[in-house]
């Protein structure tokens, strides 16, 4: 720790702020951010989403010769690409359809305060290479204006994103980075703060028995030591997010580790995929496409199942070998196929009746059929646990993929 700021210094921060940890990674990140607010140094901060990332921007600001001038926060995602040129350097009367009036940007009206652009790597190339010229120059040109304007912004970043990989695909501009990545700051994500865990469950819990009007829940020990060992995939927002829950739905107040463990989603083991030689970087997949091809994988399998299955059958009918083929087995297709059971298993396979080849194709574009298999397979699970959390843990795909995949398909 630097002279300048002590841990007495960070401890104080912290409760100004409302921050909850002692984590040597989050005492690190705040005292990179109290060491550079007294400059104007571009600041970008990294780390994965629900960590708290959006606090540091206001402890540089409230910690800076600036506080006392505007602060704006603007999510560069939650902006259409067709407007946030506007948004962030304003424009003039009529220089677009909507444009009834002259308005001014972000840049303009936090002139000598801090501008905090999270969620960057959002920003459209045309954009970047605008924002590349403000952090430069200090100049920006309104859109369908040919004045230029002087600004004094500080400029504070963050993402969740990778910007390197970003760069090399195209996606962020590299001098940009650079120019924005003058003081990277680190959150730490919340399994790599397991001595926080229960600080922040028992703040959250706190928090919510004011709010609701209730004792406030407590763990048991081994549920303690359970909450420390979950990886928490959508970090602080989704421990805050538990803490609620089971503040609101459980009545005994001591949470035991049975009844925690109801409340922590089991991340699914999805395959990996590789890529060629020629491509040494990895591609990033979201979650949901991730869970929909496991999906597709698993009706295609099973269609493949189907067809082979039903191909021996085929054969077995021109044939007549019905002994080569249980008649349990022969049973349970017949009856997944809908067709209607006789009272002697060996009539439906008699020699001297040929099979319908309208009937054999009918059976094969039917197990041929991607939706009609998806859905039996997710009615089939949800008969089978009653459970969507568990139907959704056998189909190898989220609850929320499966809820959707619900809907649209009627099952409702």
């Amino acid at each position: 720790m630097s002279e300048r700021y002590s841990i007495m210094d960070i401890q104080q921060i912290k409760q100004r702020f409302g921050i909850i940890g002692n984590s040597p990674a989050l005492n690190r990140a705040l005292e990179v951010a109290c060491q550079v607010a007294g400059t104007d140094l571009s600041v970008l901060i990294t780390g994965e989403s629900g960590t708290g990332k959006e606090t540091i921007p206001q402890v540089i600001h409230q910690n800076s010769p600036r506080k006392h001038n505007a602060y704006f926060a603007l999510n560069c995602g939650a902006i259409p690409e067709g407007t946030i040129d506007s948004e962030l350097f304003g424009h003039e009367k009529g220089s677009f359809t909507s444009a009834v009036d002259t308005r001014k940007g972000y840049f303009e009206v936090a002139d000598n305060g801090t501008l905090f652009l999270d969620e960057v790597a959002e920003l459209p190339l045309a954009t970047q290479v605008r924002l590349l010229r403000v952090l430069e120059t200090g100049e920006f040109i309104k859109v369908g204006a040919s004045k230029v304007q002087k600004t004094n912004v500080r400029i504070i970043a963050a993402t969740n994103v990778n910007l390197l990989n970003a760069i090399q695909q195209g996606k962020f501009r590299e001098d940009l980075y650079y120019r924005l990545n003058i003081v990277p700051i680190v959150v730490p994500p919340l399994r790599e703060r397991k001595e926080d865990i229960v600080l922040l469950f028992r703040k959250f819990a706190a928090d919510f028995a004011e709010k609701y009007k209730m004792p406030s829940v407590q763990l048991s020990p081994e549920a303690k030591k359970t909450l420390e060992n979950y990886d928490f995939p959508g970090n602080i927002r989704q421990l805050k997010n538990i803490t609620e829950q089971i503040s609101v739905i459980e009545q005994e107040r001591e949470i035991s580790n049975q009844v925690l463990y109801n409340y922590l989603p089991q991340r699914q083991n999805l395959p990996v995929l590789h890529q060629s030689a020629s491509h040494s970087k990895s591609t990033s997949y979201s979650t949901d496409f991730a869970n929909e091809r496991d999906l597709l994988y698993k009706v295609l399998f099973d269609m493949k199942s189907d067809v082979n299955e039903l191909k021996k059958l085929v054969n077995a009918m021109i044939l007549g070998d019905v002994s080569s083929i249980p008649t349990a087995a022969m049973q349970q297709h017949i009856a997944y196929k809908g067709i209607p059971m006789v009272a002697s298993p060996a009539k439906v396979f008699e020699p001297s009746k040929t099979p319908s080849i309208i009937d054999t194709q009918a059976l094969e574009e039917e197990a041929l059929s991607i939706p009609q298999k998806e859905e039996a397979l997710i009615r089939k699970s949800l008969e089978k646990h009653k459970n969507r959390r568990h139907a959704a843990q056998e189909l190898g795909i989220s609850e929320r993929t499966l809820y959707r995949k619900i809907k649209e398909l009627g099952l409702e």
